[in-house]
């Protein structure tokens, strides 16, 4: 396979890739007017690494409204309702497996490659789990999936909640996930985080837990985490997803933590679309964003990453898998978008995510040949026109490609 004419981020001119047994062979400046028969002509168009979509829940995907809808739209009524579906029997394996295929397929086709599914096991017979499981072997081929084992209904909250997470880990799960601020009590809390990160040793596993979603300042689990990643040296291999407490924390408290989370190299899973739909709702006035503060974050150099968080479920009653929805949605509410800023801002769909996910990525010559040609030539033009993905491309195979658009004007228009 040979790419010719592309843009590549950081690079000036246009290049000419070739790859051979599925990783980068060769990356060399543009041969002026050279036509190569069989070559991809990329037209000057940014060649970019995959969207990777650093936090989801393909089991839940396409379920909103069964049993029934979430009225109030709150983050516990979610829950309820989840957990209402998994007493009436309606998670199977067929639906699952149905539901979390269209999700996936989705994605891919707005440029995906990557993807972070959490992975309900708070369910004796870990019917999700094993289903996506089979899901991620089906799928390999155009998209690479990591499952977290993810307890929903909590570790010591759930009956049997650590041997299911054990189990979990045991039949393949890829990641080990938590949810603290869900636990009866902090002490609770702290000791699911201890929990979380002895089973990630035990595996040799990465981390990510969904820390602190909810509307509450005391909700401090986050430099729990921060401690026990530098009590264990895991020092990038942790991510915090959500972290939507951070957004009310005082400033005393937040010079403090911010030190911690820097030491630890904590990466973030932020989730913008779906905290912005969900946070706030016990407000009157002012109502608080909900929202994870990205500028801070990312000043401080930690990596952020920005995610669908859902697909039509209880949770979120929307969403397409397009990784530029968030990315807009999360500039926007994080006071984001300068030119420094809009110059880089596919990495927060892109390299930050995947630095999160530990997955071998990148346009260098001997990495794997997974990358996108999207209808623009830099990442500001690609966030402004939401422009499309032309050509997507896994581990040297093509995935899918996509004819510009053509738009043929019939009004006469003032010039």
């Amino acid at each position: 396979m040979l790419i010719t004419n592309a843009r590549l981020k950081g690079r000036d001119g246009t290049w000419d890739l070739r790859v051979r047994d599925g990783v980068f062979a060769e990356i060399v400046p543009s041969a002026p007017g050279a036509q190569l028969d069989g070559a991809y002509d990329a037209g000057g168009r940014l060649l970019s690494p995959p969207y990777v979509e650093g936090h989801i829940h393909l089991d839940f995907a396409n379920t909103a409204g069964k049993p029934r809808a979430n009225t109030s739209g709150t983050l516990f009524e979610a829950i309820e309702i989840w957990a209402e579906r998994k007493r009436a029997g309606l998670n199977n394996p067929d639906e699952i497996r149905h539901n979390a295929l269209a999700a996936v397929r989705s994605a891919v086709s707005h440029g995906t490659g990557f993807i972070r599914s959490h992975v309900d096991v708070t369910d004796p017979e870990l019917i999700a789990l094993k289903t996506m499981l089979k899901v991620r072997d089906e799928v390999k081929d155009w998209c690479t999936v990591q499952i977290v084992a993810f307890p929903q209904n909590g570790i010591f909250a759930f009956p049997g909640g650590r041997e299911l997470m054990d189990t979990a880990m045991q039949l393949g799960a890829d990641v080990v996930g938590g949810i603290p601020h869900l636990e009866h009590t902090r002490e609770e809390g702290a000791a699911s985080v201890s929990y979380v990160f002895d089973l990630a040793e035990k595996y040799g596993a990465l981390v990510d837990i969904h820390c602190d979603e909810i509307d509450d300042d005391q909700s401090r689990f986050l430099e729990v985490m921060a401690a026990e990643t530098l009590k264990r040296k895991m020092q990038g291999r942790v991510t915090a997803s959500h972290a939507v407490a951070m957004a009310y924390y005082n400033p005393g408290y937040m010079a403090k933590l911010l030190s911690k989370l820097r030491a630890a190299e904590l990466g973030f899973a932020i989730c913008p679309n779906e905290n912005l739909q969900l946070q706030g709702r016990g407000f009157s006035a002012p109502v608080p964003r909900g929202v994870a503060p990205v500028r801070i974050l990312s000043e401080w150099g930690l990596s952020v990453g920005f995610g669908q968080d859902s697909i039509e479920d209880p949770w979120y009653p929307i969403g397409d898998g397009n990784p530029l929805r968030n990315l807009d949605t999360g500039l926007h509410v994080a006071h984001m978008l300068s030119e420094e800023y809009l110059d880089r801002c596919l990495d927060f769909v892109t390299t930050n995510p995947a630095r999160n996910l530990g997955v071998e990525y990148g346009i260098e010559v001997g990495k794997p040949a997974s990358f996108i040609v999207l209808d623009a030539s830099t990442d500001r033009q690609v966030l402004q026109l939401h422009a499309p993905v032309l050509l997507s491309v896994h581990r040297g195979q093509t995935v899918l490609e996509r004819q510009p658009a053509v738009t043929r004007w019939v009004a006469e228009l003032p010039k």
